[in-house]
């Protein structure tokens, strides 16, 4: 029996998901300490670290705090695992895993990179390369919502309690709109396979960006038509992102300000720490599919990507890890951009939120699946197609920015 494909597959497993994946989780927790206290005027955490001696003089200088998400996650190690006596046990205790577990079963079908070529064998640097890749993202993702929900009745308190049903709520409002948004996508590139997807986008452009093509019978023109359908869908797609994610300004399940801590209040130690890795977790996968799916994934575009495939050291070609680093500064550039969301967007009241999901999302969402049908079985009218996708991006940019701003005005029923 030949074992190199099995042991091929662990030695991605690992490093995917425990040398890539996981490790962005802290990162982007002090890159989100470091964000928010540069956007604050703080100084944010820079003592956790080795002091190092620079040209004979011991400098105060700490590696700008790096180590400080070494020393969070010992102490939520270390911290006693205290377990409420009034909580349903052994509920409580599966709760957190089952946050986490979802984030990190639905890395195996995203496409981290090209291959990777060692003597003449090529290796794909996606776990498991599906035909079905973003309804497995969609199925396993959903059921973190089980998780939340669980943790908030196994508490056996009120505020965790609504927690859990809050973002019962939301995850299915957005889920609607999250699985529509991502139709038109689906039907420009006639496959379900990331892989494919993310190589179509290296050939012929990328979805948002389609100016360049290997293919002469693609014209310009015909996939400029179809920039009004993807630039909704992105839009649609990425929020909903958020609200899945529960960041915020929809971060309703655990709102501090009316529910303590929300659905984890009664969690303490490791436990807690579970949490937060899902949502950041989550974070990671949620960009992920973002630019796999809209931005070309680990293509770097402009057709240079043919020429850094043919990079090599010997037998070794190494233009996968090179399209890996691409893909990895795009999701760090989206994670990024989650991180200012947070810290600059207010939270929208509940009510704004199942507006903005059911009366502004999901018309919108369906009506991009008309339009891109519309414009895959009639291209012929252009400017048809054109004025009904330019006004539906206009309204639809409107409802947003409407929703945002109404979040930062207080209900008529609190008004003095």
């Amino acid at each position: 029996m030949d074992f190199v494909p099995i042991l091929v597959i662990i030695l991605k497993i690992v490093v995917l998901t425990f040398v890539i994946v996981l490790p962005l989780v802290p990162l982007s927790v002090y890159f989100e300490r470091r964000f928010s206290a540069i956007i604050q005027d703080r100084v944010g955490p820079n003592r956790v670290g080795i002091p190092l001696t620079l040209f004979g003089a011991k400098k105060d200088f700490h590696l700008f705090g790096l180590v400080q998400p070494v020393a969070d996650g010992l102490k939520l190690f270390l911290k006693e695992d205290f377990t409420p006596a009034h909580v349903r046990k052994a509920f409580y205790w599966l709760a957190p895993a089952l946050t986490l577990i979802p984030s990190l079963v639905t890395v195996c079908v995203i496409p981290f990179g090209s291959t990777l070529s060692i003597n003449g064998e090529p290796f794909k640097l996606v776990i498991a390369d599906l035909d079905i890749g973003p309804l497995f993202v969609f199925s396993i993702a959903s059921l973190s919502v089980y998780g939340i929900t669980l943790a908030g009745w196994s508490s056996n308190s009120k505020f965790p309690f609504i927690g859990g049903v809050r973002s019962t709520a939301q995850m299915i409002s957005y889920e609607i709109a999250l699985g529509l948004s991502i139709i038109p996508v689906l039907l420009y590139f006639g496959d379900l396979n990331l892989s494919n997807i993310v190589q179509y986008q290296a050939d012929h452009g990328w979805l948002l960006l389609p100016f360049w093509d290997n293919d002469a019978t693609h014209t310009l023109g015909s996939k400029l038509l179809f920039w009004f359908p993807a630039a909704i869908a992105f839009l649609i797609f990425t929020v909903s992102i958020f609200a899945e994610t529960n960041r915020m300004p929809f971060d309703l399940p655990e709102c501090e300000t009316e529910l303590v801590g929300g659905y984890h209040t009664e969690y303490s130690s490791m436990k807690f720490a579970m949490f937060f890795m899902g949502e950041y977790a989550a974070m990671v996968i949620g960009s992920s599919l973002i630019v796999t799916l809209f931005l070309g994934g680990w293509s770097m575009g402009f057709g240079l990507d043919k020429y850094i495939s043919e990079f090599h050291f010997g037998s070794f070609y190494f233009g996968g890890l090179i399209h890996l680093a691409v893909f990895l500064f795009k999701v760090v550039s989206f994670i990024l951009f989650f991180i200012l969301v947070r810290w600059t967007v207010p939270r929208f009241r509940y009510d704004q939120l199942m507006k903005l999901g059911w009366v502004v999302f999901f018309e919108a969402a369906l009506i991009n699946v008309f339009l891109a049908a519309l414009i895959l079985a009639a291209p012929h009218l252009q400017g048809v197609i054109i004025t009904i996708g330019a006004v539906l991006l206009f309204v639809l940019t409107l409802a947003v920015i409407w929703v945002a701003k109404a979040s930062e005005e207080k209900p008529k029923l609190l008004r003095a």
